[in-house]
């Protein structure tokens, strides 16, 4: 009767205590601080200690959700919320660059009496202001492009791999996707250092680097969540049946390939449209 009380009666999982809210949300607050310190002129090692905490947390919460996974905690109701759940968290996403995109197009497009002025004190009077050198798209962004379409292939491929039972094409597929990930961060690392403009001073120079700043962000934390990915199904974690943790990896990359796909369009060819290009 006691063992019979002690099973759990209902399709959901009653999470554990944990700490790792509490330690995220200081490690995050302290990477904020940090970051406001670069930002006045700080040293780089006023985010160290924020960046490790939230590395940590990381780590220490995905391992608590991998051992949940491993004990069966994740019925098929509770894998329904969590899809539930990862589609909000990529709209929230969607709109988090909607904001940059308005902004980005607010400074090139803008044409109301309210605004004129403004605009022409600060861009001269046409889009890109004078004095900017643009990035030929046709250069770095057009290669970037490119590896994130592959990475967007071999990732699929790896799905497809997985429901097929395919381990050797998953691994192979995930660590095809990582690589792709990291090369097109080193790209676009190198096209940060060779840009003709600062990310202070101009308008187009600020909206540039927060829309792409932030993607590569993204791009950066979708290539951990694979790698983490990738070491799982080394280890043998995944199965066709139940492998929403690579499942919601996929998405996430697919929703960081598209937003790559607006900005090439939008502001590296048709925002550097007319401008001229640097080197």
């Amino acid at each position: 009767m006691a063992e019979a009380h002690a099973q759990k009666q209902h399709p959901y999982h009653i999470i554990d205590p944990s700490p790792w809210p509490v330690t995220g949300a200081i490690s995050a607050f302290v990477l904020a601080v940090g970051a406001i310190q670069v930002f006045h002129g700080g040293t780089i090692l006023w985010v160290l200690p924020g960046l490790i905490g939230v590395a940590y947390t990381m780590m220490v919460w995905w391992r608590d959700m991998v051992l949940e996974a491993r004990r069966g905690d994740y019925t098929p109701v509770v894998r329904l919320h969590l899809r539930y759940g990862m589609l909000l968290f990529i709209a929230s996403e969607v709109m988090f660059f909607v904001a940059w995109f308005w902004a980005f197009f607010d400074a090139s497009i803008a044409t109301d009496a309210a605004n004129e002025f403004a605009r022409l004190e600060a861009t001269g009077g046409h889009w890109p202001p004078e004095g900017i050198e643009v990035f030929d798209p046709w250069h770095l962004p057009l290669l970037n492009t490119l590896i994130l379409l592959t990475s967007g292939t071999t990732v699929t491929w790896a799905h497809h791999a997985l429901l097929h039972n395919d381990r050797r094409g998953l691994i192979w597929g995930l660590a095809l996707t990582v690589a792709l990930g990291m090369v097109f961060t080193v790209v676009q690392a190198y096209e940060y250092g060779h840009a003709a403009f600062s990310f202070g001073g101009n308008i187009y120079g600020a909206t540039f680097f927060m829309a792409t700043g932030f993607h590569g962000f993204h791009v950066i934390v979708g290539t951990v969540f694979l790698i983490v990915c990738l070491v799982r199904a080394i280890k043998g974690d995944f199965t066709p049946k139940e492998h929403f943790g690579f499942e919601a990896a996929a998405w996430y990359w697919h929703f960081v390939d598209v937003v790559w796909l607006f900005l090439f369009a939008s502001i590296y060819i048709w925002g550097g449209a007319g401008g001229v290009v640097h080197g």
